[in-house]
């Protein structure tokens, strides 16, 4: 069972950044893949983006390559994603989770979720 925890939001103008930074624990956490969701106002949760525990390989939704950079630190005790250019379409709340597969993209495909932090961009 992994443990994780979410952190970093805040309330952004738009084209600024934010980096979220996902805590995570369990004994055999290093050999997760973590991905990174979000959930807008009234919308269902999408997929972002998730890195690969054994050799932190990279996999991202098509509409935020390029703005958006996932990374797990050598530790390999939290994983990151940098938020860069950030529009108002950016605002909802933004999630982390496991999972044993790489690279999945459904919601259903990951086991332990934290309780997101909140990402405001204001126009």
């Amino acid at each position: 069972q992994v443990n994780v925890v979410e952190s970093g939001g805040g309330l952004v103008q738009a084209g600024g950044s934010l980096r979220l930074s996902c805590a995570a624990s369990g004994p055999t956490f290093r050999y997760y893949a973590m991905g990174w969701f979000r959930q807008a106002p009234g919308k269902e949760r999408e997929f972002l983006a998730t890195i690969r525990g054994s050799d932190e390989s990279p996999y991202y939704t098509e509409f935020i390559r390029g703005r958006f950079i996932i990374s797990r630190d050598t530790a390999g005790t939290t994983v990151y994603l940098q938020l860069n250019n950030l529009t108002p379409e950016d605002t909802g709340v933004y999630y982390c989770a496991s999972t044993r597969k790489f690279p999945v993209v459904r919601v259903t495909s990951y086991d332990s979720w934290g309780q997101g932090t909140q990402v405001t961009v204001s126009s």
